[in-house]
């Protein structure tokens, strides 16, 4: 970014005195048909903790948490997440990319149970990297700085 743009956002967003607001997490948020089925997938398969919301009817929103990531759901029906993968030259189109520690014993005990999308490889930037699509047909990155 060029330091002219720098300053200009800069001043923009800071507050009286110069200090700049934080910015302090992403959630990603995934549309899906079926938040219950959803919510059991990645915690049977990946290891999320998962909740849904109101707690005694059809779920119309979940959160999925595990360790510093947090994915949110809402419930739109009979939704299908359009394919979207090979539309772009070079490398498929990714909903999320989580960064982790422990790649290497995490893509073991996960390989056999889910859709591996590409194996665990070291990617030209030097982080080791695996792709899995969930029950929707979300990819999902899981990734470890070399």
């Amino acid at each position: 970014m060029s330091s002219c743009l720098a300053k200009s956002i800069n001043e923009y967003f800071s507050l009286e005195g110069g200090v700049m607001p934080e910015l302090k997490s992403l959630a990603s948020c995934f549309p899906v048909a079926d938040i219950a089925q959803t919510l059991r997938w990645y915690e049977e398969h990946l290891g999320f903790t998962g909740y849904g919301y109101p707690p005694d009817e059809l779920y119309t929103f979940g959160i999925m948490i595990r360790d510093d990531i947090e994915i949110m759901l809402q419930r739109i029906g009979d939704y299908q997440k359009p394919d979207l993968y090979d539309l772009r030259d070079g490398g498929g189109v990714w909903d999320a990319y989580i960064r982790m520690q422990g790649i290497k014993e995490f893509y073991e005990t996960v390989k056999n149970q889910v859709e591996i999308m590409k194996p665990l490889e070291k990617a030209f930037y030097g982080a080791w990297q695996f792709e899995v699509r969930d029950l929707n047909g979300y990819v999902i990155v899981f990734s470890e700085p070399a």
